[in-house]
């Protein structure tokens, strides 16, 4: 075992803040690019928001198959540092960077090829269609970027290393709030490139996070060090990582396969209702940030500790996790139960119908954000574990045998109306944190774990 490596002995309480933390500002910070290039775009007008909000669904399904294949990345990269396996550690880094840029070109070219019919699905009309393909082509190149830097941050947080990834996305947002009105409005002889401009920016500062990535990937100074000879195709070795990584993005797509599912729901009521669920999602997206940040620290340290042969601190690392969020969410659940109806006004100041529905429908939730918070890191614990499958098969579970039939059947067979949509919520919470803690404590994830290789 490396001495001094608090993650595979030391303080456990200490190991998880050291990770989680970066992990949940990085992914705070990274929220900031939507932020500001609706910012920006808002000032183009309603349409230009509209083309760029058409594009979202496609994109995340992109980005849920990179962040799959990257996390497998990390469960594997975590065992052989637990291992204290260097070679490994850069062998599998480097098989994971390969097939990633690979990955990355090939839904480059399709994304590109395929952005206008991918519009007219979503159903972009005349008004818009034009400027939402062009966003979505410009975008399609920057996978080969984005998915470099994740490759990378997914690699470093393999090891431990997560102060460096959390720098670089925060010296990308503040360069990120430069570049969008410079290539949007255009300046001097830099010309305006209207809502095509916030993809244009965006493939900048991805470019640098992945030239910077990769120069430290390749340097080799800070625990992970890629060689152009170790990235030779190892078949078996590819295989196991879709393995691996597939299921993880299918868990990925099906939650944005659900959200869009619940919004067709909701649609079918009032202007007002659909005001108040889009609120409601807004502070549930807000919940999940430091949710996934907790899962994503106890993925590498579960890794970490069973590759070092710690199954017993590995077990140590879910229980205090679980302990962690169950009451960290469930005081943000009780803060923004009480404040429910400020929060509404906040996001909708002048509409009394929708900041009453709001309020309601965050005061169910907020009780189960708990619940929700075990849900995630346990599927982390079963990550690092190299279960994937099984991550995937609680949240297929939660969002489709659970919420979506539930909130149809409250809403149209039942008095409550469109509020048993918001019901649905925490009783899938409920029913996805007892299978996730049931399966957890039968520690069957213990012994049925995949032979990495």
């Amino acid at each position: 075992m490396e001495k001094g490596n608090i993650h595979t002995e030391g303080k456990i309480l200490n190991a998880i803040l050291r990770l989680a933390f970066p992990i949940i500002m990085t992914n705070v910070l990274q929220t900031m690019y939507q932020l500001v290039d609706t910012f920006w775009l808002g000032r183009l007008g309603a349409n230009a928001v509209a083309s760029v909000s058409l594009s979202f669904p496609i994109l995340f399904l992109v980005v849920s198959l990179g962040g799959g294949l990257t996390l497998a990345g990390t469960v594997i990269v975590s065992q052989h540092k637990g291992a204290n396996d260097q070679r490994m550690v850069n062998y599998a880094a480097s098989q994971t960077v390969m097939v990633i840029f690979f990955t990355s070109i090939l839904l480059a070219v399709v994304g590109y090829y395929a952005a206008a019919p991918l519009m007219k699905l979503v159903g972009a009309g005349n008004e818009i269609l034009n400027d939402s393909v062009a966003y979505f082509k410009v975008s399609s190149w920057g996978f080969i970027f984005m998915f470099m830097f994740f490759v990378y941050q997914s690699l470093m947080r393999g090891i431990g290393n997560v102060m460096i990834p959390m720098y670089i996305v925060l010296g990308t947002v503040l360069l990120n709030l430069v570049l969008d009105p410079l290539f949007i409005f255009g300046y001097g002889a830099i010309p305006g490139y209207g809502v095509a401009g916030a993809a244009v920016a965006s493939i900048f500062t991805q470019a640098i996070s992945a030239f910077i990535g990769l120069f430290i990937l390749f340097r080799g100074k800070r625990g992970i060090k890629i060689k152009f000879f170790h990235m030779k195709p190892n078949f078996p070795w590819v295989k196991n990582l879709f393995a691996l990584g597939l299921p993880s993005s299918l868990d990925q797509s099906s939650r944005a396969a659900a959200m869009t599912a619940m919004v067709m729901l909701v649609t079918s009521y009032s202007s007002d209702i659909v005001a108040a669920y889009g609120v409601g999602a807004r502070i549930l997206s807000l919940v999940i940030v430091p949710a996934l940040g907790l899962s994503i620290a106890t993925t590498s340290l579960v890794g970490q500790n069973i590759g070092a042969g710690r199954m017993d601190r590995a077990e140590k690392v879910g229980d205090l996790s679980t302990l962690m969020a169950v009451i960290g969410l469930t005081v943000l659940g009780m803060l923004l139960f009480f404040f429910a109806e400020p929060l509404t006004r906040f996001f909708v100041p002048d509409d009394p119908e929708v900041i009453k529905e709001g309020a309601t429908f965050i005061k169910i939730m907020a009780p189960s954000f708990g619940l929700l918070g075990v849900q995630q890191v346990l599927n982390g614990v079963f990550n690092g574990a190299g279960l994937t499958k099984v991550s995937m098969l609680i949240s297929i579970c939660a969002l489709w045998v659970a919420r979506f039939p539930m909130a149809f059947m409250l809403s149209n067979k039942t008095d409550l109306n469109y509020e048993g949509i918001w019901w649905a919520f925490p009783v899938s919470n409920v029913i996805a944190a007892i299978i996730a803690f049931s399966y957890y404590k039968s520690g069957s994830w213990k012994v049925n774990q995949p032979q990495l290789l």
